[in-house]
């Protein structure tokens, strides 16, 4: 093996060379598979008695590779909607490694064939109006920090954005006026565009006033932030 597919360099590789440059994930997968290597290196760690730095591409095969998850649920009590992430997480490791050392493709094989497991998925469930306007009654409008409040939550009510997205819009994401709607870049770094109500529109606006901010400014600005 030279020592450019060695399993230490490999797994850098993948993080720096593959989902950095090649894929540009965005920073919440890299956490993901990041905190997934971290948990397994340490699992393997623990059961082959053997430093990270030590482990070879030959001693994470499938059986450890399902005890790790099965460790995973039985002992940290992950679910297994979150088993699923990791296992996705590990396959796509191997599956830049099937290219980068196609000597180990029986092991790579046996790995990718480790199926997902099963879960019950809940109906989805939404606020019921008087729930709304229960939640948006509860922000203090005397206060800024209230009035601000308000506005993101009338804005995510409307629109679904997830926190993430809420937290990172900028003013010149939103479009006012003819056709009134809000650009963002969310989750598998997809831009989407979601048309405003009139009474969202009016908030932002009024929001945009008092904040007093530049197009590149944070909507969800922090008082006493430098713009």
């Amino acid at each position: 093996m030279t020592a450019n597919t060695t399993f230490p360099s490999l797994l850098e590789a993948f993080f720096t060379d593959r989902l950095l440059q090649q894929k540009q994930v965005s920073p919440h997968t890299i956490a993901s598979y990041r905190d997934t290597f971290c948990l397994l290196l340490r699992y393997a760690q623990q059961r082959l008695h053997k430093t990270p730095a030590k482990l070879t591409l030959a001693e994470l095969n499938a059986p450890l590779i399902i005890a790790f998850l099965d460790h995973l649920q039985q002992e940290r009590g992950t679910s297994a909607r979150s088993r699923n992430v990791r296992l996705a997480a590990i396959r796509s490791f191997f599956q830049y490694v099937a290219l980068q050392a196609p000597n180990y493709s029986s092991l790579i094989e046996q790995v990718l064939a480790i199926p997902s497991m099963r879960y019950e998925r809940n109906p989805i469930e939404f606020l019921t109006h008087a729930e709304i306007d229960a939640l948006l009654a509860a922000t203090d409008q005397s206060t800024w920090s209230g009035r601000r409040d308000r506005t993101l939550l009338l804005l995510a009510l409307q629109t679904g954005l997830r926190v993430s997205e809420l937290i990172s819009l900028h003013w010149q994401d939103i479009v006012f006026g003819t056709g009134a709607h809000v650009r963002c870049l969310g989750k598998g770094r997809k831009t989407r565009c979601t048309p405003l109500r009139k009474d969202t529109v009016v908030a932002l606006q009024t929001w945009k006033g008092e904040q007093q901010g530049s197009s590149e400014a944070p909507v969800s600005l922090v008082r006493g932030a430098s713009l």
